[in-house]
């Protein structure tokens, strides 16, 4: 197991650029650090990974990953598809050799109701388009639980086994399951089978019975208030998840995000020494 610093995970330190967040989580003990696009100028551009990947590998640090966004359902596909493609390349050159891309968030505007497997139906083929063509460039892609509507665990396991391809699987997000209200241990127990790449996550909950807490807390999807904090902090039980992804032999990348009110650099460091004490009990 190695443990990397998305760069979502910098906040308001994003705006001082790559290089000090390479510097950052170098300094904090990474192994690697996780890219998500947007977070940098020049992110998606392939000539801008070399430059990353060279300024990692002086640091002793590896590029673990690439995210990316994505609308499946509501995207034209074969524009979607070309970007994922191209984003690949990308991927290869940062030297990961993984890539999350989201799927979809939703129907949205519809008169009647729509399943998630009528998604399935317009997102899946895209989906697998995309992996085979990233497979040429050593690259593997897994959706995660994220966004709301792609979220719940049986729905992501639905949305793996339509793609059906081997390079094709999960981001499982320990936090994330939250959001739609599932038990977090139960859905990790669920995905761990389909783990390419983990992120570690903590939220505290709240009952939607009660009266709003405020500024930094969010809904879920039935109502209920989130918000991020440090891992090990919070109540998604990260503990228990982490020693069911070691239990089920994953043993990839997983990548710190926070997303707490928190100094970012503090969640950071915080987050780190919990994963490896977390990932040590088990």
């Amino acid at each position: 197991m190695k443990i990397c610093a998305s760069t979502y995970s910098f906040g308001g330190y994003r705006s001082r650029g790559i290089g000090f967040m390479i510097e950052k989580a170098a300094g904090l003990g990474f192994d690697g650090i996780e890219i998500v696009e947007g977070t940098f100028d020049g992110s998606d551009d392939v000539k801008v990974a070399e430059q990353v990947r060279r300024e990692c590998e002086s640091k002793g640090l590896a590029v673990a990953s690439l995210c990316t966004g994505a609308d499946l359902l509501y995207g034209d596909p074969a524009e979607q598809a070309r970007r994922l493609c191209a984003l690949s390349d990308v991927t290869a050159a940062y030297g990961a050799q993984v890539m999350r891309h989201d799927v979809c968030y939703g129907f949205r505007g519809e008169k009647t109701h729509r399943s998630y497997d009528d998604a399935i139906k317009k997102i899946a083929p895209v989906c697998l388009e995309v992996t085979k063509y990233a497979q040429s460039a050593g690259v593997v892609t897994c959706t995660e639980n994220h966004g709301f509507f792609s979220q719940d665990s049986s729905r992501v396991e639905r949305l793996i086994n339509a793609v059906g391809h081997d390079n094709f699987g999960a981001l499982v997000d320990i936090g994330n399951f939250m959001c739609a209200d599932e038990d977090p241990n139960f859905a990790v127990g669920v995905m761990a089978g389909y783990a390419r790449h983990v992120h570690a996550k903590d939220f505290y909950l709240k009952s939607g019975n009660g009266i709003d807490p405020g500024a930094g807390w969010f809904r879920t999807r039935a109502g209920n208030y989130l918000k991020g904090t440090i891992i090990g902090h919070g109540d998604a039980r990260a503990a228990q998840s982490l020693g069911i992804l070691k239990r089920s032999g994953y043993d990839g990348w997983i990548s710190v995000e926070f997303e707490g009110m928190e100094d970012n650099l503090s969640g950071l460091d915080l987050g780190r020494k919990n994963v490896e004490k977390f990932w040590g009990m088990f």
